[in-house]
């Protein structure tokens, strides 16, 4: 087993200061191919450990001058991973034991000794101290290894909080991009029906306000936000005479087919997996409280909060826009019919939030800004409202940051429609400008 964990020849000095006992240790170790070193005294054997490497020492115990036991001490001071071996005929076990202790000796062998014991426990001697010399050698390559994992887990560690961070670059500038794109669309849809520009956007902000205020989560109130903005995505496939005309005038065949526009809402956007949500809270906006509404006939908690809370908002905002009568209430009579209809035609919990909604959505709490004109826009601006034609048309929604391309764009826009564009801007980008 020596020859697996140890490479030959290993050193070994005997010291005796009796010249037969070293010709015998000699005699009997090299032929396993031990290279041998003798001397005479302690105070030799030390010169020869000078002077060469030893990888085992075989110390007499009785000597002159210097005798093994504190020859050994002095090896085991000085040459610490040189293993030592007694070799006595002294028959004082307490002298024994101490010089043991004392040299911390491997083993001790008495006079006369059994030639085959002795090579074992020299094997058995060299084999433990190289086993233990590949113990250090591993820990001291755990060592450097476990020094290069953690440089490399810091940097690893850099790197992940770098990528998260462009990650969550990447998908807050998705989510606005895709806001953005359905508030376009959305101002589209207004081009084509009855509604005035920036009813859905409306609908959407205090369908959302309402949301938080009662607790929804941060899931839901994106839901609402989004169904807010395409509640009347259905109305597309209605004839132009049904769309220009208020609800209230349509015939009976007519009404027929209005009622259709929430299903048809909702089967535009079935197939997109993301917009399960929204195309359900699409479907059953003009459901009501008492079980009357369409298309479903849904009544009490069968209808879902979010949806209840849509239907309260859009109903608002309906009321002052004219699509339900010839005749446009104010805010302060669309609020006064909101509350009739709590617990009828809408859910009393929702009625009771909205209208503190309502008191709380004051131009004192909107952003701070201040309204420019294009020649007056700088790159790293934010604006601060949606930005849209006299169409109607969104050309810049809120939280957009402003780049010199945008507004190259924009003074093109005013330059071609010869209509001045009027951007509101958060005062506290343009401090920064």
């Amino acid at each position: 087993m020596l020859e697996s964990t140890v490479s030959v020849p290993m050193n070994i000095l005997c010291v005796d200061d009796e010249m037969n006992i070293l010709s015998s240790l000699r005699r009997l170790l090299r032929p396993h191919g031990f290279q041998i070193f003798t001397a005479e005294s302690g105070v030799a054997g030390i010169g020869i450990l000078e002077s060469n490497a030893i990888d085992l020492v075989i110390s007499d115990m009785r000597m002159p001058e210097m005798d093994g036991a504190h020859f050994l001490e002095i090896v085991r001071g000085r040459w610490p991973d040189t293993t030592r071996l007694l070799l006595t005929g002294y028959a004082d076990v307490d002298d024994i034991m101490s010089s043991v202790n004392r040299g911390e000796i491997y083993r001790y062998i008495t006079k006369p000794w059994n030639d085959h014991d002795l090579i074992l426990i020299v094997k058995q001697a060299l084999e433990r101290k190289a086993l233990e010399l590949q113990k250090r050698q591993l820990e001291k390559q755990i060592a450097a290894q476990n020094e290069e994992l953690k440089v490399l887990n810091a940097g690893l560690e850099v790197r992940v909080q770098e990528r998260t961070a462009e990650l969550q670059v990447a998908h807050a500038k998705l989510k606005s991009n895709y806001l953005n794109s359905i508030k376009v669309f959305s101002s589209l849809m207004e081009l084509r029906g009855r509604s005035l520009s920036g009813h859905s956007r409306q609908v959407a902000d205090l369908a959302r306000r309402t949301a938080v205020t009662m607790g929804l989560n941060e899931k839901q109130q994106q839901e609402i936000f989004v169904a807010g903005l395409l509640h009347d995505i259905g109305l597309i496939g209605l004839a132009d005479s049904i769309l220009t005309r208020p609800v209230g005038r349509l015939t009976e065949e007519e009404m027929l087919q209005y009622r259709r526009h929430p299903a048809w809402g909702e089967q535009a956007l079935l197939s997109q997996e993301d917009m399960q949500g929204v195309a359900s809270l699409i479907r059953w906006h003009h459901e009501r409280h008492d079980g009357k509404g369409f298309p479903d006939g849904l009544a009490g908690d069968r209808i879902p909060l979010s949806a209840a809370i849509l239907i309260v908002v859009e109903a608002y905002m309906d009321m002052q826009s004219g699509n339900l009568s010839t005749s446009k209430l104010t805010a302060a009579e669309a609020r006064s019919m909101i509350l009739h209809g709590r617990g009828n035609q809408f859910n009393p919990e929702v009625v009771d939030v909205f209208l503190q909604v309502l008191i709380k959505a004051t131009p004192n709490n909107e952003v701070a800004s201040v309204v420019l004109g294009v020649d007056e826009l700088r790159p790293g601006m934010v604006v601060a409202k949606d930005l849209t034609t006299r169409d109607g048309i969104v050309l810049l929604s809120a939280e957009h940051v402003l780049t010199e391309k945008l507004i190259s764009l924009l003074r093109q826009r005013e330059s071609k429609d010869e209509e001045e564009l009027r951007v509101a801007i958060k005062l506290t980008s343009r401090a920064k400008s």
